[in-house]
């Protein structure tokens, strides 16, 4: 039995993925719970498990490429026997043909894409289906395959030639008075691993000849694209919201299915001054959330010299301590701990606005921004006031190593409450930083330098860091934010203040 495995919500209620990854061919066997590819969401990439057991029929989407929730992405055989179902059982690349059956097989053997679409492609019978055929369940708008492989509008033209093999397929029988207007259309080319380039068949005059979801349609009436004007580059043709972002910016859509995963960087023709960038994925998420953070929560950011001499010291003597041996410690590890200290004396700095009311936290989940090639992310280490020293020191290596390799899940990057950037590492001395979403409060850290300071009276050089706290002034005034970046500074200067305020 042929099964379909469908695109999963990962738990983050998003619309659509796109496939990064696949770690199985078609042909290769499967155990349940294997890892079978990644995907990446507006928030990360995600490895999805293999639900069932059994050889790769089929790969039903490309890296690359951005699938729906709920559009089967692979077609795995199980070995055992019995009817397979709807829309997932078919051979080779034939057409679909058979007096009154419209989903009849033409052979045996195994089930390639195309012969999984070809059943969608074909009118449905009626409730009950017809004889020796069983009834089929229609497909959803919005739910189910791909744009390419969607029922289409009647075509005028009784019969088209096969993709696979250029002869006239035979026309579908209609099975109720109620089809007789239907024409024969033909079985999509079967879809490998690698999708091949498909040229769209072009229907006669007054036929509906663009191949587009109703997204995708809303998306062209918004930004004044007339779709019969462009060539899509999805799968049959198909236009996708690339294209219609593409024709807006008065770029011109290429006019055929990539034969290999389409590159995050534009392929710049010789002598072309400009290069554009698609943005999806997570860059596209993390746009949306900054805009949205800078013109809801309005922002105030303070700034503050400190000298951290005493906590680089710190910092190599923890190094040489048997408890810190497994582990990292870095100046990021005490600007934590001083940060979750100053969020126990002064809880509403890790609060949220609802509109309605204001949430203290008595948990932290405390976010480390990261800058990866996939765009800026924002994981978090839960329950973060809980952890020793060392534990902490551990969560914060782990994080950035998963963020590093593109491993953080979807659950590392959400419920943030209060987070740290960074900008140290980059050789800046500080920044203002916009809020993550939802949270009340960031803190920027810059690079520790020497720089002449004065201490008793004398110029010294010391190692002097800037710290600049962002906050939402709807629920910090300054007076809290104030106190909360002196008292952070303080622990700074002398580590000795943490063990004092802990």
């Amino acid at each position: 039995m042929l099964r379909e495995f469908k695109l999963p919500d990962v738990g983050e209620g998003l619309t659509e993925a796109e496939i990064v990854k696949w770690h199985v061919a078609a042909g290769d066997k499967v155990e349940i719970n294997q890892t079978i590819v990644e995907i990446e969401t507006a928030k990360a990439v995600v490895e999805l498990p293999c639900p069932f057991e059994g050889v790769v029929s089929a790969l039903m989407a490309a890296e690359g490429e951005t699938v729906d929730v709920g559009v089967p992405i692979i077609a795995v055989d199980d070995g055992e026997g019995g009817p397979a179902p709807a829309g997932g059982a078919s051979t080779g690349a034939a057409a679909v043909a058979g007096a009154g059956t419209p989903q009849a097989p033409a052979g045996g053997g195994p089930v390639p894409r195309a012969a999984a679409l070809a059943d969608d492609m074909v009118p449905s019978p009626p409730a009950g289906g017809t004889e020796g055929t069983p009834a089929r369940t229609p497909v959803l708008v919005g739910y189910g395959v791909k744009p390419g492989a969607t029922t289409r509008r009647p075509r005028k033209s009784p019969a088209h030639p096969s993709p696979a093999t250029g002869a006239a397929a035979p026309p579908v029988q209609p099975s109720a008075p109620a089809q007789a207007a239907a024409p024969a259309r033909p079985a999509p080319q079967a879809r490998a691993v690698t999708p091949v380039p498909v040229t769209p068949v072009t229907p006669e005059a007054g036929a509906v000849a663009v191949l587009a979801k109703p997204p995708v349609r809303k998306l062209a009436r918004d930004l004044g694209v007339d779709l019969a004007a462009l060539t899509g580059t999805g799968p049959s043709g198909s236009i996708t919201r690339d294209d219609v972002h593409a024709a807006a910016e008065g770029a011109t859509a290429a006019s055929a299915v990539p034969a290999v995963a389409p590159s995050a960087r534009a392929v710049l023709p010789e002598g072309e001054r400009e290069e554009r960038i698609l943005v999806k994925g997570v860059r596209k998420a993390t746009a949306a959330a900054m805009v949205a953070s800078a013109f809801t929560a309005p922002h105030v950011t303070e700034w503050l010299q400190v000298d951290v001499t005493a906590t680089m010291d710190a910092v190599r003597r923890l190094r040489a301590m048997p408890d810190f041996a497994e582990v990292k410690v870095s100046p990021l590890l005490l600007v934590a701990k001083a940060l979750l200290t100053a969020v126990r004396r002064y809880p509403m700095i890790n609060s949220s606005w609802t509109g309605e009311e204001i949430v203290v936290k008595r948990y932290v989940n405390l976010g480390i921004a990261a800058a990866t090639q996939r765009g800026l992310i924002v994981p978090n280490v839960k329950e973060a006031q809980a952890l020793s020293l060392p534990e902490l020191a551990g969560a914060l290596g782990e994080l950035t190593d998963k963020a590093r390799a593109g491993r953080c899940t979807p659950a590392d990057l959400s419920g943030g409450t209060i987070t740290i950037t960074n900008v140290g590492v980059f050789g800046v001395d500080a920044g203002t930083p916009i809020l993550n979403p939802g949270e009340a409060a960031i803190l920027a850290v810059g690079q520790i330098r020497d720089l002449p300071w004065v201490v008793d009276g004398q110029i010294v050089p010391r190692k002097v860091t800037t710290l600049a706290l962002s906050f939402d002034h709807r629920l910090v005034d300054g007076e809290l934010g104030s106190y909360v970046l002196r008292d952070v500074g303080a622990m700074l200067h002398d580590p000795l203040h943490m063990l004092a305020w802990s």
